[in-house]
């Protein structure tokens, strides 16, 4: 497509209803868009209009835009670094050399395991030109693939405050054999095996199958000790949470931090028995209205929404969880007017489900079928991640309100961080007319959930929970350095139709605890230095 090619058509094109393709684009939790798919809309009668002279139209407010894609919506040896950047006034030294070094180990890291990917096919190769010598008799010359990795900048060594790691093109090969060790390489590094949506076994704050490290361990004493007081130290809470959240603390630790639960020990079970009761009070009293006349429009279009919930995960197909969803939300909208259900608020409820069903399972909880649940025990983890949600929404109501002004603020404050930290990406997206709107519109819609896999998310959320403001505010740095983690891949694009489909299916699916820890650092690296400086990013 042209740099002025039609842009409404674009986004039509990736979201028309064709046979046997997915309808909404979900981002990391869905293949990208191909050029297969693309020849079944044309097949199915799906083409660009243009204007009587040619010139194709241009989505021109911002009412028209939303409602064309409505419906395209433990670090290591860091974890000392992380808890230290979620103290309060810490000054700006402190904090930028605190984040550099969370970086600066990550990228080590990613060396030593490069170097040892490198020696282990080194060692292949010998071994198979051994074999070699001995079957043809004769002493074969010694190859060594040429294995080239750029060392990573280091940050702020190019004036921009975060600098995308990523990783450096292989060498090519000698001989054959180094020619089968390269292409072995390649293939491993950005295609994973596949892991699971949820947690995958890497990551112990989002899966409790493997054994514990003695640091992680520690870590989860530390949580038990601030949690078995009389009264929880909510700040020091937040302090060690900032890091992540071992799996076995976080339902409490998430209660707690989203104001649900009371920091005093004995006032938290009535609360908890007085809330549930409330939640199936508004059950008993609304949810036989969802069919009267001025509540069909919302009732039908959160059914239609919930199956689209992710997709991917077993767990959200199963009839009963469908119905805890429809119940949820249907309750929500009723009982906030000003907004009432909007599509995308449907994904804020899965990380609280989630961790509230992990308060009562061992297993991996991608699978697992809740009908084995108790009926108490269902009704329990659906009035929590009711409570959770409306507290989360609190915060951000303007999102979702007429126009929704606050997604609107959000991407423009968004737009011009962007053009100071990163004014190369940006420039780049001006020239092939990309506006901010049309990608970031869903990361702020969504919270990045339809862009990061739903354990990363869950991860990403320990933090937002410990930061002052972290949904409405500290969001807006952690979708400035998303973007710019990306920028390499994002100057090599030079159409406007290959920017948005990179855009809309950024390659999160193998990320974990170490990739959205180092994300997060960046994050609060650009907060420190511009949140109470709003002039040094307005020309």
């Amino acid at each position: 497509m042209s740099t002025d090619g039609n842009k409404k058509q674009f986004w039509k094109r990736n979201t028309a209803k064709v046979p046997g393709s997915i309808q909404h684009v979900y981002g990391a939790q869905h293949p990208p868009f191909d050029p297969l798919l693309h020849a079944n809309l044309i097949k199915a009668g799906i083409k660009p209009q243009t204007t009587p002279g040619g010139k194709p139209k241009k989505a021109t407010t911002f009412q028209e835009f939303e409602s064309i894609t409505s419906d395209a919506w433990d670090v290591g040896d860091d974890d000392d670094e992380l808890l230290a950047m979620a103290a309060q006034n810490l000054n700006i030294e402190v904090v930028m050399e605190t984040a550099n070094k969370v970086i600066e180990n990550h990228s080590k890291q990613q060396e030593k395991q490069r170097q040892d990917d490198a020696g282990a096919s080194e060692l292949e190769e010998r071994e198979e030109e051994d074999t070699e010598e001995e079957e043809q008799g004769e002493e074969g010359e010694e190859s060594t693939p040429e294995v080239s990795f750029a060392s990573e900048p280091s940050p702020l060594s190019d004036g921009r405050l975060v600098k995308s790691l990523s990783e450096a093109p292989i060498g090519s090969p000698k001989d054959a054999a180094g020619e089968r060790a390269s292409l072995h390489r390649q293939q491993s590094l950005p295609h994973r095996p596949t892991i699971p949506m949820v947690a995958r076994i890497a990551d112990q704050n989002t899966s409790g199958t493997p054994a514990m490290t003695e640091r992680e361990a520690s870590r989860l004493d530390k949580f038990r000790q601030v949690l078995a007081g009389p009264n929880t130290d909510l700040d020091e809470l937040r302090k060690l949470s900032w890091s992540g959240i071992p799996r076995q603390v976080r339902p409490i630790t998430w209660k707690l931090l989203s104001g649900y639960l009371p920091a005093n020990t004995e006032r938290r079970e009535s609360t908890l028995q007085r809330k549930r009761q409330e939640y199936f009070g508004f059950i008993e009293q609304y949810y036989d209205s969802r069919n009267d006349e001025h509540h069909q429009d919302t009732y039908r279009q959160i059914h239609i929404d919930i199956p689209r919930t992710n997709p991917l995960i077993p767990l959200f197909q199963q009839a009963s969880v469908q119905e805890i969803f429809e119940r949820i939300l249907f309750i929500w909208a009723i009982r906030h007017p000003a907004s009432g259900y909007v599509q995308g608020i449907n994904d804020l409820v899965t990380p609280f489900f989630v961790v509230y069903v992990f308060e009562y399972i061992k297993e991996e909880v991608e699978n697992f079928d809740v009908s084995s649940l108790q009926e108490e025990t269902l009704r329990n983890i659906e009035a929590d991640s009711f409570w959770c949600m409306s507290k989360l929404l609190d915060g951000i109501q303007d999102n979702y309100t007429f126009a929704q002004p606050g997604i609107q603020i959000k991407v423009k404050d968004l737009e011009e961080l962007v053009s100071r930290i990163d004014e190369m990406v940006h420039v780049h997206m001006q020239q092939y007319e990309v506006e901010y709107l049309q990608f970031a519109f869903r990361w702020m819609n969504n919270l990045l959930m339809r862009e990061l896999p739903l354990r990363c998310t869950i991860r990403l959320w320990d933090t937002y929970q410990a930061e002052p403001e972290g949904f409405s505010h500290f969001h807006l740095y952690v979708c400035a350095a998303f973007l710019v983690r990306w920028r390499k891949a994002i100057l090599d694009e030079r159409d406007f139709q290959g920017l948005m489909i990179l855009l809309q299916n950024l390659p999160t699916m193998h990320w974990g605890n170490e990739e959205v820890s180092v994300l997060l650092a960046e994050a609060y690296r650009l907060k420190f230095a511009f949140a109470d400086a709003p002039n040094h990013y307005k020309r």
